[in-house]
């Protein structure tokens, strides 16, 4: 696995890479302390054997640029241009994408705007539509972050089902990840557009997405809990689903094989 950057839009963007093949794109949730590397591991470890796999944090995230918020909005429409301008940067066009809650509504922007940059899309946890109306208590743990290590497994916690226990090193590298004034800075504000909802796009336009969709969940998924979901299933004209027991938000991390074995099995039928 290699780390690497790239200029996207103006942007010094970093990135993951390993594997060759066909490309396959993951797109990281936006929780404190998420990233690439912590948030896909396992999934670039199995896919990276059969396909070229590319990770990049998003505007705000991991080692990719944070502007100031003082100049920089940091709204959806803003994490979907940089998503296509990343894209366009690394040549890639009607690739496969997989997108993680605020990944998943960046991967939906960039569908919507720019569809011929998306081929077949999972949605697993995703953000983009205003369910639950409010925030959950569970995402209200990452809302309300206080930048310690207690906080962070507050975070993880209401991100995850009952009873997963994080280890002490992803609990670390997650409170490091976004210990510095920069990350502190961007997260905040990153936070601040997430309560008024700009993750969310009206549902005539999810209804003109016609690549064929996996919406996965976890059954026990506190923060884009089973009717978002089963939403995104009646609106979304080529979808199927895929839904995990005794998970929560991160599919990826708490069910690996499960959530592997779904992915590929939805990147390699006929469709």
């Amino acid at each position: 696995m290699h780390s690497k950057f790239i200029q996207a839009g103006g942007v010094r963007t970093h990135y993951l890479e390993a594997g060759e093949g066909d490309p396959l794109v993951l797109v990281h949730g936006g929780g404190a302390g998420a990233d690439s590397r912590g948030n896909w591991r396992a999934t670039i470890a199995h896919f990276s054997r059969t396909r070229r796999v590319i990770a990049p944090d998003m505007i705000g995230f991991g080692l990719t640029d944070k502007p100031d918020p003082a100049g920089y909005l940091y709204d959806q429409p803003g994490r979907n241009r940089h998503m296509a301008d990343f894209l366009d940067a690394m040549g890639l066009v009607g690739v496969d994408i997989v997108g993680n809650s605020m990944g998943g509504a960046t991967a939906i922007g960039v569908a919507l705007d720019r569809p011929d940059l998306i081929g077949r899309m999972v949605l697993m946890g995703s953000a983009g539509l205003p369910i639950p109306e409010k925030p959950s208590p569970q995402l209200m743990h990452n809302l309300q972050y206080d930048f310690t290590v207690e906080g962070m497994r507050r975070v993880i916690g209401g991100l995850t089902a009952p009873g997963f226990v994080p280890t002490d090193e992803m609990v670390r590298y997650r409170f490091d990840i976004v210990d510095d004034p920069a990350s502190r800075a961007a997260l905040a504000a990153i936070n601040a557009e997430t309560r008024k909802g700009t993750l969310n796009y009206a549902e005539e336009q999810l209804r003109t997405i016609k690549q064929p969709v996996l919406v996965v969940n976890g059954k026990e998924d506190g923060v884009s809990i089973l009717p978002r979901a089963y939403r995104f299933l009646e609106l979304l004209e080529n979808s199927w689903g895929h839904i995990v027991p005794h998970c929560g938000h991160w599919a990826m991390i708490e069910a690996p094989d499960d959530f592997n074995a779904a992915v590929e099995r939805f990147l390699t039928r006929e469709v």
